[in-house]
C-alpha cells in the first residue's frame, strides 16, 4: 500500500482546489460588429494568441455567426490573461472564404480588432492586439 498518494476522490477534490484559482482569473471577451453589408451574411471570427499564430493563420478558437442589418454580437469564454487578436470578415456570397481581386485585395467587408490597418496587408499582432486581464472585455470592430 502506498500512503503518500491520497484517495481518488480526494485526488479530484486537490486538483479542483489547484485549478480554482486558475478559473478565477479567467475573463470573457465581447465582440461587437458593425459595417456588414445590410444583406443577410456570415461572418467569420477568428481569435489569435500570439504574432506567430497570427501571423500562420492558426487560431486559438473560431467562431461563425449570422450578420443581420450589417451587425453581429458574440463571445469568447474563459480566455487566460494575455494578448489576443481578432480577423473577421462577412461572407457576404456564402462561399466560405473572403474573396479578393485579381490583385488580392478583399473584395467582402474585413477587418481586426481595434479597427487596425496593414499596410498591402493584414495588420501585424502588435497593432490588432488587445490587453485581457481577469476582466472581462468588450470590444468593437468596424468592418470595411
Amino acid at each position: 500500500m502506498n500512503f503518500l498518494l491520497p484517495r481518488p476522490g480526494v485526488r479530484a477534490l486537490c486538483a479542483a482546489a489547484l485549478l480554482s484559482p486558475l478559473a478565477a482569473l479567467a475573463a470573457d471577451l465581447s465582440l461587437n460588429v458593425a459595417g456588414g453589408p445590410a444583406t443577410e451574411a456570415t461572418l467569420y471570427v477568428a481569435l489569435y494568441d500570439s504574432a506567430a499564430a497570427f501571423a500562420g493563420g492558426k487560431s486559438l478558437a473560431a467562431q461563425t455567426v449570422p450578420l443581420r442589418a450589417g451587425a453581429a454580437q458574440l463571445r469568447f469564454n474563459g480566455l487566460a490573461p494575455g494578448r489576443y487578436a481578432l480577423r473577421v470578415f462577412a461572407d457576404e456570397n456564402g462561399n466560405g472564404k473572403l474573396d479578393t481581386n485579381l490583385v488580392g485585395m478583399p473584395i467582402e467587408r474585413y477587418g481586426f480588432s481595434n479597427d487596425a490597418k496593414g499596410n498591402r496587408g493584414a495588420p501585424d499582432f502588435e497593432a490588432a492586439a488587445l490587453n485581457v486581464e481577469s476582466a472581462d472585455l468588450q470590444t468593437a470592430i468596424q468592418l470595411r
